[in-house]
């Protein structure tokens, strides 16, 4: 019996030791697939956040493209409202809106000077006269080249005449703003524009006698005289429109000296200077002018010998 017992003791270890064996290797399998789920569950996890990142990604690109096309139909909207409110000619029409009696009444006052500076003197806002007489200048310039000792055979003075003409009214003035701008002196860039604009009015008178009267004594006179009304004109609207006696120096003192250096310029050194410019971009071998001496005195003795065969015939 003892000996029975020793066996099924045996058989049960045997029994419980392979139970044993197999509830680790089930443990063991059951903690693998734990594992895999584990990883599976991780591996979803990240491709939900990966998906959720090009998400986020794709939105952001649909926002910005958005966002893009908002500012430039914005700036588009912007550029063409800009386009036509410069285009419209209803903008200029305020500063070219003056009758003719106006005009003619401007020209008249540019040469007599004020004498109340004691307060702000009026001035016209309108550029009608101003062009007018940038215009005028020029024609005047030509009609002085072609009334001189020479005729010109090749290229025109046409362009140079208004780039200096134009140059002038619209860099001295620009100048001038600025300098009454640092001066304190209460103008705007319209004002001076037209200030200066009906200052050449004088110009045009004294170059147009001279041109036809050789004469340096009544270029002088002229000079002095109409020149000067004009331009005391202008400095005494800039008085009456600044406060202290230096900026009242400065800005009247540069306007007048430019105003009356510009005529002589214009009287004795504009057609100088203009050969030399047509010289230089033609080159020597090819002269803008072909000097012609005139033919006076030959039509002169015409004259005088048609003359005496008709007396001669009549007696």
């Amino acid at each position: 019996q003892g000996g029975g017992s020793a066996v099924i003791d045996m058989e049960n270890m045997d029994d419980t030791s392979g139970s044993s064996f197999e509830d680790m290797g089930e443990m063991h399998q059951r903690m693998k697939e734990e594992e895999e789920e584990e990883a599976e569950g991780e591996a979803g996890a990240g491709e939900e956040e990966d998906g959720e990142f090009l998400g986020m990604k794709g939105l952001r690109g649909q926002l910005g493209r958005q966002v893009a096309d908002q500012m430039w139909q914005v700036g588009k909207r912007q550029a063409s409202r800009a386009f036509s409110l410069y285009a419209n000619i209803d903008i200029l029409r305020p500063y070219f809106d003056v009758e003719p009696v106006q005009v003619r009444a401007r020209l008249l006052e540019s040469m007599i000077p004020v004498k109340m500076i004691n307060f702000p003197q009026k001035i016209a806002g309108e550029l009608y006269g101003p062009l007018m007489l940038v215009f005028t200048l020029v024609a005047i310039l030509l009609h002085g080249m072609k009334t001189s000792d020479t005729i010109i055979r090749e290229g025109t003075l046409m362009g140079t005449a208004i780039g200096t003409c134009f140059g002038y009214w619209l860099g001295v003035s620009s100048f001038m703003y600025f300098l009454a701008y640092l001066c304190n002196a209460q103008i705007t860039m319209v004002q001076m524009l037209s200030l200066l604009g009906y200052g050449l009015f004088g110009h045009c008178i004294t170059l147009f006698v001279t041109y036809n009267i050789h004469f340096h004594s009544l270029f002088y006179i002229f000079w002095l005289v109409v020149g000067g009304l004009s331009t005391l004109r202008m400095v005494a609207v800039l008085v009456s429109r600044t406060v202290g006696h230096t900026q009242r120096l400065i800005l009247c003192g540069t306007l007048a000296a430019l105003h009356m250096l510009f005529l002589l310029y214009l009287h004795f050194a504009y057609h100088k200077v203009v050969e030399g410019i047509l010289d230089t971009l033609e080159g020597p071998n090819m002269p803008p002018f072909q000097r012609v001496a005139r033919d006076i005195p030959l039509v002169s003795n015409a004259v005088l010998n048609t003359t005496a065969k008709a007396i001669a015939l009549t007696l």
